[in-house]
C-alpha cells in the first residue's frame, strides 16, 4: 500500500525527475532516485518508458516478468532513475552498451545528463572504444554503406545511394560524427517511434529526438567519448554501504555472451571487512539493472 502511495504522489503530484543529475562528490557514485509509475489502462512499456526517458529493456529488466504489452492496470511499476555512474573518467560523453544509456558529464557545471540509447543489433556490434567527435551534422544526409544497401536489397529494398534530409531520413535530424576507424559511426536521432533502449542498429548511438537536439549543441568537435561495455557497476559509498547494478551482458556476434561474476576488487572488500557476498550473488542472478544494496552503512 505504501509503494503505491508513493507511486500515485509521483505520477500525479510531482514532476517527472529529469535526466539531468547533480554528480556526486568523487568518492560517491550513485545518482538519481527510484520512481514508481502505476499503470493506467492502455499504457505500455514502451509507452511508459518514453514517458520516464528511460530505455525499453531497462524498464522490463526492471519490472520482469510484466506483460510488455498489456501491463495489468493499477500495477506499480519500478522505474529505473537511480543509477551507479560507471567507473571511467567523468568527462565528456561515456556509453555503457552494456545498460544502453548515454552519459554527458559537465564537471565544470557539477552535473551529468543521462539518456537511453539504441546500439548496434548483434552482427552489428557498436564497438568499445575512445575517440571523439570529428564532425556535427544538423539536418544529416545518409549514405548507406554498401554491406547495409546489400543486406536491404536481399529483403525486397533497394536503397537509394544517398537519402537527403527529412522525414524518410533514418538519422532524424541531427548527427555527431565520431573519429573512431574511417568514421563510420554516428551519434544520431531517428525518424521512428522505436529503437530507444533496443539493439536495433547497424552499429551506431540512436537517441530520442528531443535528447540529441538537447545534445547536439552541447557538444563540441574534438570532444571526448568513450564506449565502454560495463554490465557490473559497483558504488562503495562514503557511509561504507555498497550498492551493486547489474544488466544482463550483451550477446556479441560469435555467439558468446560474458559470464557474469563478482568484481574481483568487490569480493577482495567483502573478504577484507568480513562481509557476506550472498547478496551480491543474488543481484548479479537478477540482473534488474538497478542499485541493489549488498551491504548496509556502518555508521
Amino acid at each position: 500500500m505504501v509503494r503505491k502511495f508513493l507511486a500515485f504522489l509521483c505520477c500525479v503530484s510531482s514532476p517527472l525527475f529529469a535526466a539531468t543529475y547533480e554528480l556526486p562528490s568523487q568518492d560517491s557514485s550513485i545518482v538519481g532516485r527510484t520512481q514508481y509509475h502505476k499503470v493506467q489502462e492502455g499504457e505500455t512499456l514502451a509507452i511508459i518508458a518514453k514517458q520516464y526517458d528511460v530505455g525499453f529493456l531497462s524498464l522490463m529488466a526492471a519490472n520482469k516478468g510484466v506483460d510488455p504489452f498489456l501491463p495489468k492496470a493499477d500495477f506499480v511499476l519500478t522505474i529505473p532513475t537511480q543509477i551507479i555512474l560507471p567507473n571511467v573518467a567523468r568527462e565528456g560523453i561515456v556509453i555503457n552498451l552494456a545498460e544502453l544509456r548515454l552519459y554527458y558529464f559537465e564537471p565544470e557545471i557539477n552535473k551529468v545528463h543521462i539518456f537511453p540509447v539504441g546500439i548496434g543489433r548483434v552482427g552489428r556490434d557498436t564497438p568499445e572504444m575512445e575517440t571523439t567527435i570529428s564532425q556535427k551534422r544538423p539536418n544529416p544526409t545518409w549514405t548507406p554503406p554498401a554491406s547495409i544497401r546489400q543486406e536491404y536489397l536481399a529483403k525486397g529494398i533497394e536503397l537509394p545511394a544517398v537519402v537527403p534530409a527529412g522525414p524518410e531520413n533514418p538519422l532524424g535530424e541531427y548527427a555527431l560524427r565520431l573519429a573512431h576507424g574511417v568514421g563510420d559511426y554516428l551519434i544520431h536521432g531517428t525518424n521512428k517511434d522505436f529503437g530507444i533502449g533496443l539493439r536495433v542498429s547497424s552499429g551506431c548511438i540512436r537517441m530520442e529526438p528531443k535528447d540529441i537536439e538537447w545534445l547536439f549543441p552541447q557538444v563540441q568537435l574534438g570532444e571526448k567519448v568513450t564506449v565502454i561495455n560495463e554490465p557490473i557497476k559497483v558504488a562503495l559509498e562514503p557511509d561504507r554501504s555498497v550498492f551493486l547494478e547489474a544488466h544482463e551482458p550483451l550477446t556479441r556476434s560469435d555467439g558468446i555472451k560474458q559470464p557474469l561474476e563478482i568484481p574481483q576488487e568487490l569480493s577482495w572488500w567483502l573478504e577484507a571487512f568480513e562481509q557476506s557476498d550472498v547478496k551480491a550473488k543474488a543481484a548479479i542472478l537478477a540482473q534488474n539493472g538497478v542499485p541493489v544494496e549488498i551491504v548496509a552503512p556502518t555508521f
